[in-house]
């Protein structure tokens, strides 16, 4: 994992490369990113169609980096996955400021899908603390 203090995203062109220059490169057929970005629509709202009409002004964003680092761990063990590299953010942060970048690459789609969606599931389920703040 990486932690970079708050400083500016990663380029996904650059994990890429550095991700198809990686030995395992030879048994990975897919890559998958995902880019989590503060929204102004409250997570009540989306998720649990709770609209109190306030929307989110910032969000403050911390994580436990050894819980993430376990995560890792486990999304390593699933089928054909051979490539993980995970980006969070961190401190108080705007609407439009990106959270968290996770790059996976596995074998096949099916594998990769699962895996992607597992990883960010469980980080932002497990390991990090979000807390809105409205305006």
């Amino acid at each position: 994992m990486i932690h970079e203090e708050q400083i500016t995203t990663p380029s996904i062109d650059c994990w890429l490369k550095e991700a198809k220059s990686d030995p395992v490169a030879s048994k990975t057929g897919m890559f998958l990113v995902h880019n989590g970005v503060v929204r102004e629509t409250p997570k009540a709202q989306v998720r649990q169609g709770i609209d109190d009409g306030s929307s989110v002004k910032t969000l403050e964003f911390n994580y436990d980096a050894a819980k993430v680092d376990q995560v890792i761990a486990e999304t390593y063990k699933m089928d054909g996955i051979f490539y993980i590299k995970v980006w969070l953010n961190e401190g108080l942060l705007e609407v439009g400021d990106d959270i968290m970048l996770v790059l996976i690459g596995g074998d096949i789609r099916s594998h990769v899908i699962d895996a992607l969606q597992f990883l960010v599931g469980k980080i932002k389920n497990e390991c990090v603390i979000e807390i809105e703040h409205k305006a």
